[in-house]
C-alpha cells in the first residue's frame, strides 16, 4: 500500500513483551515503521546497513518499567504476502496467525550471554523521557 513490499522484523524480549516493526529498504539502507508507548521505539530513517544494525538501533530504548534492558534477539524479515491467502488485510477476523509465525520463526541473537550479565538498568532520566506520552492499558 505504501509502495514497499509487506515486510515485518520481529523482536523478542527478555522479562518485556516483544515489538514487531514493519521494515524497508531504500536504495539498499534498511529503515523501520513502528509504533509504540516507549517514545525509542519508533520509526528508523533508512541508514542502516543491514538489519542487525536496525535491530541494534533499538537496543538502548528497549527497556521494561523495571528499567531492565530487554532487547534479546530479531527475526528475518517476513513478508506478509505469504498470509495474503487468509486475507490478512483487509479481514475482520483476529490475526493471530502471523504472531504464531513469528514465535516460531528462527531469531538472531543480538547480545551475548556475558554481555547480559553486565547490562546496567537504565538512569531514572532515560526511564522518564521514553515514557512520555505513555498510555496504560
Amino acid at each position: 500500500m505504501n509502495g514497499f513490499p509487506p515486510l515485518i522484523l520481529d523482536f523478542e524480549a527478555k522479562r518485556d513483551t516483544d515489538h514487531v516493526l514493519a521494515v524497508f529498504q531504500v536504495d539498499g539502507f534498511w529503515g523501520a515503521i513502528a509504533k509504540s508507548n516507549f517514545t525509542g521505539l519508533r520509526y528508523r530513517e533508512p541508514v542502516y546497513r543491514t538489519l542487525r544494525e536496525l535491530a541494534i538501533s533499538y537496543f538502548d530504548d528497549y527497556y521494561n518499567l523495571l528499567g531492565e534492558r530487554t532487547l534479546r534477539k530479531y527475526s528475518a524479515p517476513v513478508n506478509l504476502t505469504r498470509f495474503d491467502q487468509l486475507n490478512w488485510m483487509t479481514t475482520e477476523k483476529p490475526i493471530w496467525f502471523i504472531a504464531e509465525y513469528l514465535t516460531k520463526i528462527h531469531h538472531y541473537p543480538l547480545v551475548s550471554d556475558a554481555q547480559i550479565t553486565r547490562l546496567h538498568r537504565v538512569d531514572e532520566n532515560l526511564l522518564r523521557a521514553g515514557l512520555v506520552g505513555y498510555s496504560k492499558k
